[in-house]
């Protein structure tokens, strides 16, 4: 396949680095090459397979609103911008384009969640409590992580009812600790990436799945699908 991916920060220059070492041929497109997404035309988004975006939390929508109506098939690797959601999902289905979104591309986050929903399910009625903590590197811009709020979503039974805590330190990679506590004990569920390397994995692995589909989807209800 031909990838495009867009964003050459830490994330992006390894996800092309894992496409290559699949077979895949990529073009790296930075922020200075593609201003307000204006690099995003249909001639060139047409010379490629499939985009993967770890780009910015504002330039995201503007790619993706390029890139969705040229009819690509995009893999979101970028967090902070679901406001936005539902306006790409129909821009996607009107223009015959592909989506694939994700708070966070690791197979381990992702089982992180699941087991999270059922430590709630388990636990709320028995007199448990539960509170959230996210550590990442300093140029994160979204605070709380896409993957803290997927968390909280999973076992919170009402909006917001799970504080999150937030730190920014050095170069961390990610870590998410989920703290079930009652009267008598305390439970906790601990990610913790050592390199991004998982998330660029799972991000290659998504735009594989992606070429030979059309639609929306959320990275949390396909990532079993995916072949190694």
């Amino acid at each position: 396949m031909r990838i495009l991916v867009l964003g050459h920060g830490k994330t992006g220059n390894l996800v092309a680095e894992v496409a290559h070492e699949r077979g895949h041929g990529v073009h790296v497109l930075d922020a200075k090459e593609n201003p307000n997404g204006a690099a995003l035309t249909a001639p060139f988004v047409a010379g490629f397979d499939v985009a993967i975006d770890f780009t910015t939390p504002e330039a995201v929508q503007t790619n993706l609103r390029a890139l969705l109506a040229n009819g690509a098939k995009v893999v979101v690797g970028t967090t902070g911008w679901y406001g936005s959601l539902r306006d790409m999902r129909d821009l996607a289905e009107r223009r015959s384009a592909s989506l694939l979104y994700g708070t966070n591309f690791s197979v381990g986050v992702q089982m992180m969640l699941q087991l999270a929903k059922e430590m709630a399910t388990s636990l709320r009625d028995a007199g448990y409590t539960f509170a959230i903590e996210e550590t990442h590197h300093v140029t994160k811009l979204d605070a709380p992580s896409g993957t803290a709020i997927s968390l909280q979503q999973a076992v919170s039974a009402g909006p917001n009812e799970v504080p999150i805590t937030s730190k920014r330190e050095g170069d961390a990679a990610g870590l998410h600790i989920l703290e079930a506590r009652s009267d008598a004990d305390r439970i906790v569920l601990t990610h913790e990436a050592f390199s991004r390397r998982g998330f660029a994995e799972g991000a290659v692995r998504a735009a594989e799945w992606l070429a030979g589909r059309t639609g929306v989807y959320d990275f949390r209800d396909v990532y079993a699908q995916l072949k190694r």
